[in-house]
């Protein structure tokens, strides 16, 4: 699987209705954290078909990063069932970001 753009037309679905754990990944492509946490989403994302990793642009999406209070990116935010389970902000391990998911 590959990484999925979030947008505000696709979100309910990808991730509020998703079956399986989504890790919500909220950046700008002016950060250098977020550029240097994308080769291991997109990693990690073409390795598991047991969870989701979804990338949403703050800039392209402000309403989606204003609904779940982002004020610092990146954040990345672990849901299951709909509902937010885990939240991290800044760079993160691969080992981190899987622990978040409940994947290992």
């Amino acid at each position: 699987m590959s990484i999925i753009e979030g947008r505000s037309d696709n979100f309910q679905k990808e991730v509020l209705e998703s079956s399986v754990p989504v890790l919500v990944d909220f950046n700008a492509s002016w950060c250098p954290p977020c550029r240097a946490l994308h080769p291991t989403l997109e990693a990690m994302a073409e390795d598991s078909d047991k969870y989701k990793i979804v990338t949403v642009d703050i800039d392209a999406e402000p309403a989606l990063a204003s609904n779940y209070e982002v004020s610092s990116i990146p954040c990345l935010i672990a849901f299951k069932d709909g509902k937010e389970t885990d939240r991290r902000i800044g760079l993160q391990p691969r080992k981190r970001l899987e622990k978040m998911l409940g994947v290992k």
